[in-house]
């Protein structure tokens, strides 16, 4: 049976390449046995985009990922520096990954500018956060992938196991 693959965050499976050079490791056994069955792929949107590890946080000013795509939002640091250019080329090269492999899952870093798919931080640095998508979710959702969060992880694999394909 083809397998379908997943996108995954690259800090949740233990890279460090979070704001803060750190990881966001998820030791969930489902994310365990995706890696066994070969399904992941991973990807850091942010390293991608041309951001260094470690970088100031980022938070999305005016909207969320849809409005940082479509233009009037920024992803900005609270020193004001516009960091919204590398935050689209890293969601360019995750659906380009998405595309290259029939990718239509992905698993991703909640409350992210980049990945998160529910809640993102209010550009205003107090930790308040609204409804919305990071600007690679917004992406991957535009472009047919049904994006996920860590908490979410049971809900990514029941829809995963549907697109499986038995071999021809």
């Amino acid at each position: 049976m083809a397998r379908a693959k997943v996108l995954v965050s690259s800090c949740l499976l233990g890279a460090n390449v979070r704001y803060h050079g750190g990881s966001a490791r998820c030791d969930s056994p489902i994310l365990q046995r995706w890696v066994t069955e070969g399904r992941v792929v991973d990807a850091c949107p942010e390293v991608a985009g041309g951001l260094s590890v470690p970088r100031p946080p980022a938070e999305i000013v005016g909207g969320d990922g849809v409005q940082v795509l479509n233009g009037p939002a920024r992803v900005l640091t609270r020193e004001g520096a516009d960091m919204t250019a590398a935050f689209r080329a890293g969601a360019e090269h995750a659906v380009a990954i998405a595309r290259s492999q029939a990718i239509r899952v992905a698993v991703l870093k909640s409350r992210s500018p980049s990945c998160a798919s529910t809640h993102v931080y209010d550009g205003s640095f107090t930790g308040h956060l609204h409804d919305g998508d990071g600007v690679t979710a917004a992406a991957l959702t535009h472009a047919g992938v049904r994006v996920f969060d860590e908490l979410h992880l049971e809900d990514a694999d029941a829809l995963l196991s549907t697109l499986d394909m038995p071999d021809v």
